[in-house]
């Protein structure tokens, strides 16, 4: 199909220019023509590319994002506004959205900083991580396919080659054959295996590496053979290519870069909580390798891969459910032996046995409390007391399939600052303490439980104190159940055990 020249009329739609002209589509720049009222956004129009060379992918793609795109919801992606007719002349017409692309902004920046590269991930996993939410994965994630607005977040592009549980795979019908970029297509991905999340985590992997070193970790390999490769070997590990990496982030990519799914970050929302604390990185041998991986492991994965047999994934959403972020709020004053035993036992039974779930604890101050001039009061010393306090309380939790992380907030307001945390890391559950009196009080001020709890993007757990079984009777057993008073709508009050699910 020829380019669309400016000024050309499409069904109500006037083509400006030509923005991109890929291998698949050719992208313009569109207008309402018969005087609409303007949608408030800037709109794009994707023509697929028909010419009798290009291959059967290209209007198979169409199909599949047309289908995909409409149902799709959130800033993650651009807004549909309108298809046309697959007989007559397909297109798409989204919402235009400006920024760089990861692939421009390597082109401008090839070595950007630690911290830089840490912002991207974050950035990419949690758009991917609110895809996988909505059943889809994007199965064709590269530089040229990520964009960065001017607040730092991310949008996802082009999906012509996505999945979308809820709907036929119409690659895998038609096509039968690995479908993908293959310098960043995922080992299963090569073996035909589509709709499983962590190939696009394995995706952002390839892209942090190539942040990292300004090298693909597999290279541009061309042949079936060489696809396959990825199914066994190791890249160069970053940090011998590049000696000032810190091993955590080349702990955190190298994860991504796992033959095996199974051994990635179970859900791009853990991806993204180790990008951003990066203090909480549990660095194994992974990350300290700075000679790459031997023969023997290599040859020993080869003999496994041959073997494999690769199984279809369940729906995305079940996935990222069955590995939730969970969040405990711990109080840090006028607490109760009661209410934090019953508070650790409602965080376990959140947690469950399930492989991959991580446990974020929590606890808020003042920052009154580290304003003092006095040494014992200094900012550092506070935060190694109440992080060393939270450790203690977490220990009986202690599981190897669980990671567990610690972390200081300062905050006037309570609320304020769990809900923010909750949100910026896409937790699924916050564990936190009920106010069991104070009811009167409660009707005309909203306790820090209630604000959480009326405007959590997640899930809340609200626990009542409750005693263990020996310490009922005992003389002590009335004073240690009573916590402490909750009519400070700024207090950090949390409580005890029997578990109120509210959202």
């Amino acid at each position: 199909m020829k380019l669309l020249g400016p000024g050309t009329v499409v069904d109500g739609f006037t083509v400006d220019d030509c923005i991109h002209a890929g291998g698949m589509a050719h992208i313009y720049r569109v207008h309402y023509a018969d005087g609409q009222a303007d949608p408030g956004f800037a709109m794009a129009m994707k023509v697929p590319r028909m010419a009798a060379s290009d291959g059967a992918e290209n209007i198979v793609s169409f199909e599949i994002e047309y289908q995909i795109l409409q149902v799709l919801q959130g800033s993650y992606v651009p807004r549909f506004i309108a298809a046309g007719d697959l007989a007559r002349m397909p297109y798409l017409v989204m919402e235009y959205v400006s920024g760089r692309t990861l692939e421009q902004q390597i082109a401008l920046d090839p070595t950007p900083d630690v911290e830089h590269i840490a912002r991207l991930g974050t950035a990419m996993a949690r758009a991917v991580h609110a895809l996988h939410q909505q059943n889809t994965v994007h199965l064709d994630l590269k530089p040229a396919n990520v964009l960065f607005r001017d607040d730092g977040s991310a949008v996802l592009l082009d999906f012509g080659l996505s999945c979308h549980a809820h709907y036929p795979d119409l690659l895998a019908e038609q096509l039968r054959r690995a479908v993908g970029s293959p310098a960043w297509m995922a080992p299963e991905q090569v073996v035909g295996v589509r709709g499983d999340p962590r190939s696009d985590i394995f995706a952002i992997g390839v892209m942090l590496y190539q942040l990292c070193t300004g090298e693909l970790p597999f290279g541009s390999p061309q042949t079936a053979g060489g696809l396959r490769q990825r199914l066994w070997v190791d890249p160069v590990p970053p940090r011998k290519l590049k000696a000032l990496l810190p091993e955590w982030l080349q702990e955190v990519v190298m994860r991504c870069l796992e033959p095996e799914a199974a051994r990635r970050y179970p859900s791009a929302a853990h991806l993204a909580f180790d990008l951003s604390h990066p203090t909480q990185v549990m660095i194994t041998a992974r990350g300290r390798n700075t000679r790459g991986t031997g023969f023997g492991t290599h040859f020993k994965r080869w003999l496994k891969a041959t073997g494999m047999q690769y199984k279809p994934s369940p729906l995305p959403s079940q996935q990222v459910e069955e590995v939730p972020i969970v969040m405990v709020a711990v109080p840090h004053q006028d607490v109760s032996d009661a209410a934090l035993y019953s508070l650790r036992l409602a965080a376990a039974r959140s947690l469950g046995t399930r492989t991959g779930a991580r446990l974020a604890c929590l606890t808020v101050i003042s920052s009154s409390l580290t304003s003092s001039t006095d040494d014992d009061k200094s900012e550092t010393k506070v935060h190694r007391h109440h992080l060393n306090r939270l450790r203690q309380w977490a220990q009986p939790l202690d599981h190897p399939g669980h990671q567990t992380s610690y972390h200081v907030l300062e905050s006037g307001d309570v609320a304020h600052a769990l809900l923010d945390y909750a949100r910026g890391n896409a937790v699924s559950v916050i564990v936190m303490g009920a106010a069991t009196h104070g009811l009167k009080t409660q009707r005309f001020i909203a306790t820090v439980p209630i604000k959480v709890a009326m405007d959590a993007p997640c899930t809340v757990i609200l626990v009542k104190p409750t005693l263990p079984f020996e310490l009922l009777g005992s003389p002590d057993a009335a004073t240690s159940a009573t916590g402490y008073s909750d009519s400070d709508p700024q207090a950090a009050t949390v409580y005890g055990d029997d578990l109120e699910p509210l959202g």
